[in-house]
């Protein structure tokens, strides 16, 4: 049975080889630190923390999560060791956006298990208030036993008071690199999905995927790791402590310039969510059923889909989680009956040797052929429900290629969400998971146009490669003006060299852009301005109560800039600028969108990190830069790409200049 701990108590571990899983109501960084008798952290090599993962026993997660599962091995500890602290620490304020301090967030939960996912102990943190660092829980031996002991000790100084109270004299320089190396981690994340409550449970007609551990560990409303990298507030618009302030246009599109703006994100039906679609056909006895899309409840089909293809994203991840970790349990194993065969001298030759490696091999075989059966069932399963929910997506949520958009007519609102490209795992091919990020926008994106080899090993040169980055730029920046109802969504261009006009084609041609491209200096000054003093005056409006004092004639929609070839005709103040639109812009509307080399903007050092961290990094090659908040999967991401030779694009565009002419008559 499992023994649920309180602060102070301890139970006996019988197994060196443990997970110990965290849940938490937000994103929290987990390290765990080795000390010794005396409860000393001998130095920094001691502590696996996101910026060094993996330690001698230890591995830890590499970025801050809502959940985290951490692998121990007690056995491989040296003597020195005599105890293993579990730490867990809100991540700083300029790394996120999250609460300060463990008071304001549910109590987190932590489980100490065995590989098989069978629980041990565990214990819910309670009585934290202005404390943003906890020691969680610590394993310890004692004559020659290892025991795990409920500790709780939380710290309002934060990481660094707690590795300094725990003997370490580079406490603060420790906590400076973890807290850099969790900041780096939420600029690669995929977001946390929306909260898997009962109301919001897909209605899954089969049976659950063998998975290490079922939906039921995540916790109730987690909110997103980051603001969105994937995903974003809850299906009902919600995340956690209520509705997310947005900046949003007008709900009555024929409302007069400068009248009664809505500064809240678009309102949902707040009536009773309607039934689930009916249930596929019962399926034969020993047959899985046959997937149905729109098989999650939710206030409308379009939410179906958003929270179907967020349960088809957990699922993947949890599969391949166990997978994973049944490999790596085959492969231990394997290594240990070896090194007991090899420890005899009588069996390292001859036969008897020779059966017991054999044997070993053997065994090992046989786990992963299981393993392998598991993970190909869980994904032909996949395999099938993507088969029917991709033909059903709305245009926001489709590929390029998807039909509907030869049907397309400009909404008359805004969607949950728009695809930003695909999701996959080496271990599952065949299947890949729609990349869908929450509207309104609350975080820019980073196109970067600096990497120049991709995952198949096919090299693509620098200039390639910026054409490339701005062609999913254009691709992104078509989406978002086909999502959104006619004149709620104004583009704007800064390319100071003239660099891309070729892939800006299809927005200039059309008439889509709020101005031609903006070049030289002189330029990227002008626009830089005028954005930058929007969101001063909706600011002063806001903040005065007084939205209807915005003057006549301005532009309610939400703005998007793009920026191209980054660095190059911008000096530091622009850079500033830039920051100042990517931290205020996103609540007033203004969002941003870089292409850019991260490499050769490394130039402005200090002054440009903030803005990378703030941006999500997107890139034009497949590249397997993201990560999930579940297991932290590195997933390949797969840019959204245009069939060769098709018009898709000049046609929804065409379709969105008509419709704002005809609006604006």
């Amino acid at each position: 049975m499992t023994a649920e701990l309180v602060r102070g108590q301890n139970h006996p571990l019988s197994q060196s080889r443990l997970e110990i899983r965290i849940s938490a109501g937000t994103p929290v960084a987990a390290a765990a630190a080795l000390s010794d008798e005396n409860g000393r952290i001998h130095g920094t090599e001691w502590v696996a923390h996101p910026g060094a993962p993996v330690q001698p026993g230890l591995e830890v997660s590499r970025q801050a999560a809502a959940d985290h599962r951490l692998a121990v091995d007690l056995d491989a500890m040296t003597e020195a060791v005599h105890r293993v602290s579990v730490l867990l620490a809100l991540p700083a304020p300029n790394g996120g956006a999250g609460p300060a301090r463990f008071g304001a967030v549910a109590a987190p939960f932590v489980a100490v298990t065995g590989l098989d996912g069978t629980e041990v102990a565990s214990y819910t943190i309670t009585g934290l208030d202005l404390e943003s660092a906890v020691v969680a829980l610590e394993l310890y031996r004692r004559q020659g036993a290892w025991k795990v002991r409920a500790v709780g000790q939380g710290y309002a100084g934060g990481l660094a008071e707690l590795l300094a109270d725990q003997g370490l004299s580079e406490a603060a320089q420790l906590a400076a690199g973890i807290d850099e190396a969790v900041a780096r981690g939420l600029a690669r994340s995929v977001q946390a999905p929306p909260p898997r409550t009962s109301e919001g449970d897909r209605s899954r007609q089969a049976a659950a995927p063998a998975v290490g551990h079922d939906q039921g560990s995540v916790p109730q409303g987690a909110p997103g790791s980051v603001p969105p990298a994937y995903g974003g507030q809850p299906s009902g618009g919600q995340g956690q402590g209520g509705p997310q302030p947005a900046y949003g246009a007008a709900t009555d599109p024929h409302a007069a310039s400068g009248g009664p703006v809505n500064y809240s994100h678009p309102g949902r039906q707040t009536s009773a969510p309607p039934p689930p679609p009916p249930a596929a056909p019962p399926a034969r006895p020993g047959q899985p059923a046959q997937p149905v899309a729109g098989d999650a409840t939710g206030w409308s089909m379009e939410e179906r889909l958003y929270n179907q293809v967020w349960g088809m994203f957990e699922d993947l991840a949890r599969t391949a989680a166990a997978y994973r970790s049944a490999v790596d349990f085959a492969e231990s194993r394997m290594d240990k009956e070896l090194e007991q065969a090899l420890s005899d001298p009588r069996s390292r030759i001859g036969g008897q040797g020779d059966a017991a490696r054999e044997a070993a091999r053997a065994r090992y075989s046989q786990l992963v052929d299981q393993a392998r059966a598991s993970l190909d069932r869980d994904v032909a399963q996949l395999v099938a429900e993507s088969q029917v929910v991709e033909p059903a997506l709305p245009p926001a949520f489709a590929r390029w290629d998807n039909p509907c958009w030869h049907a397309y007519r400009v909404p008359m609102e805004i969607p949950m969400a728009l695809r930003l490209g695909d999701l996959r795992l080496p271990e599952a091919e065949a299947i890949r998971i729609p990349m869908l990020l929450r509207l309104p926008l609350e975080r820019g994106l980073w196109i970067d146009s600096g990497r120049t080899d991709s995952l198949d090993g096919t090299f693509t040169d620098s200039h390639d490669m910026r054409r490339l980055a701005m062609d999913t730029a254009v691709a992104h920046a078509a989406r978002l003006l086909a999502v959104y109802p006619a004149d709620e969504f104004t583009v704007h261009v800064v390319d100071p060299a003239g660099s891309g006009a070729q892939a800006l084609a299809p927005l200039s041609q059309t008439g889509v852009l709020a101005g031609p491209p903006a070049q030289g200096a002189a330029g990227v000054t002008e626009v830089l301005a005028r954005l930058i003093q929007r969101v001063d005056l909706v600011q002063m409006a806001l903040r005065g109560g007084a939205p209807d004092a915005l003057p006549p004639g301005f532009d309610t929609a939400q703005q998007l800039l793009i920026v191209n070839d980054f660095p190059h005709g911008f000096d530091d103040r622009a850079v500033n600028q830039l920051r100042y639109l990517v931290d205020e812009g996103p609540a007033v509307g203004v969002h941003l969108m870089m292409v850019a080399d991260r490499e050769e903007s490394a130039g402005y050092g200090p002054l440009l990190d903030p803005l990378w961290r703030a941006l999500l990094r997107l890139t034009p090659v497949p590249d397997d830069h993201l990560a999930d908040p579940w297991v932290g999967h590195a997933w390949t991401y797969e840019p959204p790409t245009v069939p060769n030779g098709s018009e898709v694009l000049r046609q929804v565009l065409t379709k969105v200049a008509e419709a704002r002419r005809t609006w604006n008559r």
